[in-house]
């Protein structure tokens, strides 16, 4: 995985929950406590999770093959919706049922400096997991705020890092609330409530990360700043006049697919029109690294018949030959495999 990936921050939350789950399980077997029950539970699972980003990330660096053309980059975003899952099911769902169970059934904590005692610990480790996400997050966010920065970002491990570390600090502290008040009141309603509230926080989170890593799967574009550089690297004034129409695709984080219709003077011959797309490659992959699938097809642009509507829309760049000698529209509709 590179390191957008996020591997530090990924490996720094493993052995963060890791150490959590031990003593959040040992803390509930002395004091009985379903939030720590819960607490351990989510633990167990986000350790889980950070497991099967790294192994998605490792799964995602094979080669292409014939059946698989395009390589496995998609992978890494196949593992993230699995962690999403795991999150709800594992996570969420018992978290919610234990509170219930609780609630119904309190019972009284006994031992209480054991689940005080772990939950202060396990805040001082998630805070540690929660500032290395951040500053490796910090790396590839530019200026995007962090709302957007989830919501957009190609590489999945990160926003389900960032996400799993905030939910887990919010959990914490309505477990420590749910503790507390238990203690205070003699009640143990209120733990029962706190893992109640865990549960509905780690659901919501679920939803979020598989609303976005479902967006993923399904293929997204380029960013509008990778678009708008492609788009200048296109066109040189020269063969290539403009672009009359494009799309962009991530295979995967860090490889994307461009594929652009090109427009090109009528009079160009074979040679010249070839040499003018593998400069334009050149140029694209040199403005966008991540750009590795390229398919550029030449045709002849007619404003007259884009203005009709029988040909695309209308290039960005130079002006197309317009007037009495302007060519009829070419567009076969059948992509010529151009690209290298």
């Amino acid at each position: 995985m590179s390191a957008s990936g996020g591997t530090k921050a990924i490996v720094a939350a493993l052995v963060a929950n890791l150490s959590i789950a031990v003593a959040k399980f040992v803390a509930f077997l002395f004091s009985g406590s379903s939030s720590m029950l819960a607490e351990s539970v989510h633990s167990l699972a986000d350790s889980g999770n950070q497991g099967l980003l790294l192994l998605g990330g490792k799964k995602a660096k094979r080669e292409a093959t014939p059946e698989h053309p395009f390589g496995y980059g998609r992978e890494r975003y196949i593992y993230a919706f699995l962690v999403s899952i795991v999150l709800f099911s594992v996570g969420g769902m018992f978290a919610v049922y234990e509170g219930y169970e609780k609630i119904k059934h309190p019972h009284e904590i006994t031992a209480w400096y054991w689940p005080v005692g772990v939950l202060i610990f396990a805040i001082i480790a998630e805070i540690f997991s929660f500032r290395t996400a951040i500053k490796e997050s910090n790396q590839t966010r530019g200026n995007r705020s962090w709302t957007e920065f989830v919501r957009r970002s190609k590489a999945p491990e990160l926003p389900v890092v960032l996400l799993e570390d905030l939910g887990a600090l919010v959990g914490l502290v309505l477990a420590l609330g749910g503790v507390g008040l238990a203690l205070a009141t003699g009640n143990g309603v209120w733990d029962g409530i706190g893992t109640l509230c865990i549960g509905i926080l780690l659901i919501v989170i679920a939803i979020i990360l598989a609303a976005e890593t479902k967006s993923l799967l399904l293929g997204e574009s380029a960013g509008l700043e990778e678009v708008e550089k492609i788009k200048a690297a296109v066109v040189d004034g020269d063969t290539v006049t403009g672009i009359i129409h494009m799309r962009t695709l991530h295979l995967g984080p860090e490889e994307l697919l461009v594929a652009a219709k090109i427009a090109v003077q009528h009079d160009d011959t074979a040679v010249e029109i070839a040499n003018a797309i593998n400069a334009a490659e050149n140029r694209i992959r040199e403005a966008v690294p991540i750009a590795r699938v390229i398919y550029l097809e030449p045709d002849i642009f007619n404003a007259e018949a884009a203005a009709a509507g029988t040909n695309p829309g209308k290039p960005s760049g130079a002006p197309a030959p317009t007037g009495p000698d302007a060519p009829a529209p070419t567009d076969s509709g059948t992509p010529k495999d151009l690209g290298h």
